[in-house]
């Protein structure tokens, strides 16, 4: 029998937002569904009754049963809701926890010498998979080897971008060999943050942690850094529990006198500048400072990155605290490192993951800093970074790409770039059906680029749906000739008049005794530019030609607006700025309280904002990314990077 995955138990999650609307749905796995979804089933409520303006909470943030209990009763938008809904929430909360239905661990892998069956029971999974009856700790607990095989979507980006480069340029980089971590050009693109599209390392709080890490480091100390290395602390750093330690880090790294945690364990954590950043660090101050032994650390440090860590984290606090005193150490070190201890709770890195993760990130900043155009088509047709198609296609244009339109005899069916461009991908038109796309690519790679929109109606036959996405995306304006874009879609109707899309009468009837095989057609002017907007919005998600905000200008007019690129010239003031929701991030202060970080960006560039607790209390809900959002707040510098501290906030139209 061959390697068989791991089972896992799904569970019922109380997740806010409850509201049904697009932009403020939280995604759902199908491990843990939310029980405020469960529970209208279960009451008989059909969708359409569900209320359509509940409040938000963090988005897509799962919430204890304390906190949520907690924001129910303070929360000002649940108090007016009509029945039956106050209760469904309530229901919703003794929901939670409780077992939903059997599922797959994510990449879980069992491997044993012989027949698998000897060791534990199997099953076949609906989808045809071998599967044990047991989870992922039975497994463990049981011995078997476990093995977690994940895949990385930035592989597949890197892969794609070296092909490219290699049909482009002839230059073929093997992957294995190569080696960038040396590059001037990366290295500066990294310094500086720019780094939209690069594995690991694009996320905003990334990209600002690099930006305040090396911008503000004293030159003599910027000089006799490694990028690579301190790349390594970064992506271990960059972890939930870890905030408070991150500014003091940055610090240190500027050349700020620290004292260390303690004599006894000063050489340990002497590359980190004295802050834990790696789970062996974990194990290492564990035995420095407790007298651990090395399969002690070695626990705590696994208890510390799994979830049922309190089983028997209270046992090893206690082993900690005792051991430390024996030795010497004072109450208050004692605390103090067992809180930068417990920073490693639930996700955290060990060093040689954080190398290997940064390895991939100088990769692909290598490839944004040297072949941006074959880069950021690859970022964009796996479809598996930490942004929309449309932030990157934004970026693409401030790092000076030129974007082209689909076009019938250009596109593939996945975004292509070469040199300084991008071509858009036939993926992005929504409707569009692959195998269509292939058997086009296919009759396009065997007898030659299409001549006239004629040639290829009469070479494919395609069905007039799809001709008529092609059409509007604007596929075929560069073979079209005079003839605009309504009037190619009056010729597709002519030809199937009962296609079923909205069709003008058959032209058939305009056949004359004279020349009866001569068809009519009207010669109609092309879509004025609202209309062609709207189209690209419609098959893309997004316009094309233009950016969003440029369809609001008249509701800005008179309104004295701030651009993203001259905040910084404005530290200590308030100002206005206006922008396009890129990303959220959710976050608690220190007393559980939410907040919310965001990334917004407008016709000039990107920048960071924050809704601390009251503010993200009051204007949560107005959260979109289908309007553009008007923000009022406080220029405030940290490290030399800025942020826009929110104090009002209104949508757009």
């Amino acid at each position: 029998i061959p390697p068989a995955e791991i089972q896992q138990v799904s569970r019922l999650l109380t997740r806010l937002p409850l509201a049904d609307l697009p932009a403020q749905e939280p995604s759902i796995s199908p491990c843990n569904q939310p029980a405020s979804r469960q529970t209208p089933r279960l009451s008989n409520i059909r969708e359409n009754e569900k209320p359509r303006s509940l409040p938000s909470s963090p988005s897509s943030r799962p919430h204890t049963r304390k906190k949520l209990d907690s924001y129910l009763d303070e929360a000002s938008g649940f108090t007016d809701l009509c029945k039956p809904w106050p209760e469904m929430i309530r229901l919703a909360l003794q929901l939670q926890g409780r077992f939903r239905h059997l599922s797959l661990h994510c990449g879980g892998i069992v491997i044993v010498p012989d027949d698998l069956r000897r060791y534990v029971p199997v099953e076949v999974a609906a989808k045809g998979v071998p599967v044990i009856q047991w989870e992922k700790d039975q497994t463990e607990d049981a011995g078997l080897v476990k093995i977690d095989l994940l895949g990385n979507r930035s592989l597949a980006v890197i892969r794609d971008a070296l092909a490219a480069i290699a049909e482009h340029t002839g230059r073929h980089i093997d992957y294995a060999t190569w080696d960038p971590l040396t590059d001037p050009k990366t290295q500066q693109l990294i310094q500086q943050g720019e780094t939209i599209g690069c594995f690991y390392i694009e996320s905003p709080a990334t990209r600002l942690l690099l930006k305040k890490l090396w911008t503000g480091m004293p030159a003599d100390r910027r000089a006799r850094a490694d990028v690579f290395e301190y790349l390594v602390i970064v992506s271990s750093l960059i972890r939930p529990a870890a905030n408070r330690f991150i500014q003091e880090f940055v610090r240190r790294a500027h050349g700020g006198a620290y004292r260390p945690l303690h004599s006894l364990v000063e050489d340990v954590l002497v590359e980190t500048h004295g802050i834990m950043v790696y789970q062996e660090d974990v194990a290492k101050v564990a035995m420095g400072l407790a007298g651990f032994s090395v399969e002690d650390g070695d626990q705590l440090r696994k208890i510390l990155s799994k979830k049922h860590k309190q089983r028997r984290l209270r046992d090893y606090q206690r082993q900690f605290v005792d051991g430390a005193r024996a030795r010497g150490v004072d109450a208050r070190t004692i605390e103090r490192v067992w809180a930068m201890t417990m920073s490693f709770t639930g996700y955290s890195f060990c060093k040689p993951h954080s190398a290997s993760y940064a390895q991939v990130s100088f990769k692909s900043a290598y490839l944004r800093a040297h072949y941006p155009g074959e880069f950021m088509a690859a970022v964009i047709s796996n479809q598996g970074g930490f942004y929309s198609t449309f932030a990157y296609l934004s970026e693409a244009r401030r790092m000076g790409l030129t974007v082209l339109s689909p076009d019938i005899n250009a596109s593939g069916w996945a975004y292509e770039g070469e040199g300084t461009t991008i071509r858009m991908g036939l993926m992005q038109i929504k409707g569009i059906v692959r195998g269509f796309i292939d058997r086009l690519l296919e009759e396009r790679s065997r007898h030659g680029p299409f001549q006239s929109f004629h040639d290829f109606l009469s070479r494919l036959n395609p069905e007039p749906a799809q001709t008529r996405l092609l059409v509007l995306a604007g596929c075929f304006d560069a073979i079209a000739g005079e003839v605009t874009r309504p009037g190619l879609l009056w010729r597709v109707y002519a030809e199937h008049p009962t296609c079923g899309i909205s069709s003008p009468r058959s032209v058939a009837q305009h056949a004359t005794p004279l020349l009866p095989s001569v068809r009519l057609l009207p010669i109609p002017n092309e879509y004025d530019t609202e209309r062609l907007i709207q189209h690209e919005i419609d098959l893309f998600g997004f316009p094309l030609r233009c950016h969003p905000l440029t369809l609001y200008a008249r509701h800005l007019q008179g309104l004295q607006i701030t651009p993203a690129t001259e905040m910084p010239m404005h530290i200590g003031r308030r100002i206005m700025m206006v922008g396009w929701l890129i990303t959220e991030k959710a976050a608690s202060t220190k007393h559980g309280e939410p907040m919310e970080f965001i990334t917004l960006e407008d016709t000039t560039g990107l920048y960071d904002a924050t809704l601390f607790p009251e503010i993200f209390q009051r204007y949560g809900p107005l959260l979109t990314n289908e309007r553009p959002l008007l923000l009022e707040g406080l220029v405030e510098e940290d490290f030399t990077a800025t942020t826009l501290t929110v104090q009002h906030m209104q949508v757009i139209g």
